[in-house]
């Protein structure tokens, strides 16, 4: 016999099976389901050919970064939204990463997400990668910097043209350096 919570649970079950089958499928390009694989990115490529890793201990990072910048880069915390300066940041420049200064995103492709975090469509090529992220109920996809693996924030697929991604960024783990004129 069918009760309340056998119904329940079964519906539970059921479309969080299709939910997660459809995160599979989103638009974002992923490599590999390995630790880190390397995105996709369109546009802007001012990596150089090779990147030399940025390996070090946790006590070495959190001797370099801030408490909150540590939670956030390697223990893939979030910041609260609407606390980063870096959300408003309308000047031309590129986008760091907080842990290793890696350039990771451009001004141009920032756009207003109305989330509370910085948002990009795209990222610089070859600077970030990404893994599968299991931590919610929800599949999401991690973006970590390929330089010293901090951890960024995650990838959508409800950005804007060209990519329809949406880079949603912790602006603790980032800063920001203006173009010189």
């Amino acid at each position: 016999m069918l009760n309340r919570r056998t119904f329940l649970l079964g519906t539970a079950a059921a479309t969080g099976a299709l939910v997660f089958a459809a995160a599979g499928r989103q638009g974002v390009a992923v490599a590999s389901t390995g630790p880190l694989a390397t995105a996709t990115t369109y546009g802007h490529d001012l990596m150089p050919d090779t990147i030399e890793k940025v390996v070090k201990t946790p006590a070495e990072w959190q001797a370099e970064l801030n408490e909150l910048q540590f939670a956030v880069l390697r223990q893939e915390a979030t910041e609260r939204p609407f606390t980063s300066p870096l959300d408003n940041e309308k000047r031309t420049g590129t986008f760091h990463c907080a842990g290793c200064d890696l350039p990771l995103y451009r001004s141009e492709t920032k756009f207003d997400s109305r989330t509370g975090w910085p948002s990009f469509y795209e990222a610089i090529k070859g600077a970030v990668a990404t893994k599968k992220d299991f931590g919610l109920f929800l599949p999401r996809i991690e973006v970590h910097c390929i330089r010293c693996e901090g951890h960024q924030g995650h990838i959508f697929t409800d950005g804007p043209k060209p990519t329809g991604n949406r880079h949603c960024i912790n602006g603790v783990a980032m800063t920001f350096k203006p173009d010189v004129a």
